[in-house]
């Protein structure tokens, strides 16, 4: 029994709840795994995990021993890039997802400079705007905008996305320029729905100015559940968009979006990068943070508010 091999199958069963997801995210075999666990549990004379045709819990023993083995793997991880100076240079793959408008226009655009620094980390990127299972889906880190509600994360605040109100030339020619954002609820004037993956419907937008305090939804005539479609609808002329100002720069710059509502504010959204609270943080996902927050800072930094 390789030992190394048999706690990283303990751990990730332990993780996903189940031996069949396990032995998928670690491309073995079921039976591999399987064997693996009870040669482990038969080396350590102890039960590691109830087992029923639904579902396997881990063992108060188990899950004592689960909490030494990540730390020991995470540790054994680390202990390989110290060698021979690789401390600078950490290795492995990175399991991570990201939504689609940033992935895009930022992340993906800055990753040579990434992979300059850490040539031997390997990224396989999950891009969605979907809510992602971190602990079934074998996710090392997700990045995401919006308050995070998810109390088994450790959330790391990378950057505050600066929103606007938007629509085409296209649709300003048709429905008109509105003057209130009222008018997106009470009249002919439509904006593009944004399924939000927590609830599945389009939430309000605060925005206000120095007299009203408002929270609007607005009717659509389309809604969609992703960021990359979201835009390319309100360039359609579809309706008018609620955008981050990451997204809109080059669009407003082109004459193809115009900003709506001077002289009202839209609440910035935060934006996280979250991970497993029961994971110790591998030197390759510490340096990935590091640069996601790095970059951010350069297009979305975080709004120092007075008083925080």
């Amino acid at each position: 029994m390789d030992r190394f091999d048999a706690m990283q199958a303990f751990a990730r069963v332990v993780e996903a709840g189940s031996f069949t997801k396990a032995a998928e995210t670690l491309h073995m075999s079921k039976t591999t795994v399987t064997q693996l666990v009870q040669q482990l549990e038969a080396r350590l004379r102890v039960k590691l995990l109830n087992r029923t045709t639904r579902k396997v819990n881990v063992t108060a023993d188990g899950a004592i021993y689960y909490e030494r083995v990540i730390k020991l793997l995470a540790d054994m991880d680390d202990a390989e890039t110290s060698l021979s100076g690789a401390s600078l240079l950490p290795k492995g793959r990175l399991r991570v997802d990201v939504p689609s408008p940033l992935a895009s226009l930022i992340l993906i655009p800055a990753l040579p400079e990434f992979h300059r620094r850490y040539p031997d980390i390997q990224i396989d990127m999950g891009v969605s705007d979907r809510i992602v299972d971190i602990i079934d889906e074998n996710v090392d880190c997700v990045v995401r905008g919006g308050e995070l509600l998810d109390q088994s994360l450790i959330a790391r605040r990378v950057g505050d996305l600066e929103l606007g109100v938007f629509a085409a030339p296209s649709y300003l020619a048709r429905e008109g320029v509105p003057q209130h954002p009222r008018e997106l609820e009470n009249s002919h004037h439509r904006v593009v729905g944004f399924l939000w993956a927590r609830t599945g419907k389009p939430v309000p937008y605060a925005i206000s100015n120095q007299s009203e305090n408002l929270r609007i939804t607005g009717q659509h005539v389309l809604a969609v559940d992703d960021g990359n479609a979201y835009l390319a609808a309100g360039l359609a002329g579809l309706g008018v968009l609620w955008l981050p100002k990451y997204m809109s720069r080059l669009h407003e710059g082109r004459g193809e979006l115009m900003p709506l509502f001077e002289g009202w504010q839209l609440e910035s959204m935060p934006l996280y990068v979250a991970y497993p609270q029961n994971r110790h943080i591998s030197l390759k996902l510490r340096v990935f943070i590091d640069w996601i927050a790095e970059l951010m800072a350069q297009h979305a930094p975080v709004i120092t508010r007075s008083g925080s």
